[in-house]
């Protein structure tokens, strides 16, 4: 089915590619044929079923906004497709699917609110799950957790480890919790001073580990040697009559 997908968007002049992925087929399309693709789908293809659409923080590269789409055939036989696009950052918007599936209509108001990506004609594009007054994307990956930083982190399990250590308690490494970055690149900053990057923490997090030093290799390397050959010992010496 994923190649009867593929090769009807490509019929249909959109520059569609398939994605390894090892659950359901994934296809990527470009975001000004996000419509045109879920239509073409529903409509030559057979995914009349739409079960979702979210989104995830890229960081630079911006967002990636995926659907997934069912198609049920051959009594309980089920087809499953992810549909995908990335949008910049800076400009976070793709057009509703609304028209097409009309379960989009609430997906793509809570990936506004949680990621503030907007939904080009959707009908009623308005918060869905936050409270009133409430500032901010929780699913950006510069969303900072500050509620963390208020109340005790119950991942600290050692004394000493968080700030909220009881006094006397032996002085250990502090651990921010996840969420937190270093205060000195957020919150309320003197006045004049530069604002740090927002996404300077999250991509901090997203760095891999460094390397292991070249001693704990050769360490390593030397332990998986295996020992030299050892010399026969001497034959004992014959029982003296």
């Amino acid at each position: 089915m994923s190649d009867d997908a593929l090769n009807a968007l490509t019929g249909a002049g959109i520059a569609a590619t398939s994605v390894d992925s090892f659950g359901p087929a994934v296809i990527d399309v470009p975001a000004e044929s996000w419509v045109a693709a879920h239509e073409v789908l529903r409509d030559a293809v057979g995914f009349t079923f739409f079960d979702f659409l979210s989104a995830s923080d890229e960081l630079t590269d911006g967002f990636r906004v995926v659907s997934h789409l069912a198609d049920f055939w051959g009594g309980s036989h089920v087809d499953h497709l992810l549909v995908r696009t990335l949008i910049p950052r800076d400009q976070p918007t793709l057009a509703t699917l609304s028209e097409l599936y009309a379960g989009a209509n609430w997906h793509e108001r809570e990936t506004f609110e949680m990621f503030g990506i907007s939904f080009e004609g959707h009908p009623n594009l308005i918060p869905l799950l936050l409270p009133d007054g409430f500032e901010g994307n929780p699913l950006r990956k510069e969303f900072i957790l500050a509620a963390r930083v208020a109340k005790p982190w119950p991942g600290a399990k050692e004394p000493g480890e968080s700030d909220h250590a009881p006094a006397g308690a032996p002085s250990r490494r502090r651990t921010l919790p996840p969420g937190v970055p270093d205060p000195e690149t957020w919150g309320p900053r003197a006045p004049g001073s530069p604002d740090p990057d927002p996404l300077a923490p999250a991509q901090a997090a997203a760095t891999p580990a460094r390397p292991r030093r070249a001693g704990a290799e050769r360490r390593t390397r030397k332990q998986a040697e295996p020992p030299p050959p050892s010399e026969p010992s001497p034959a004992a010496d014959p029982p003296q009559e």
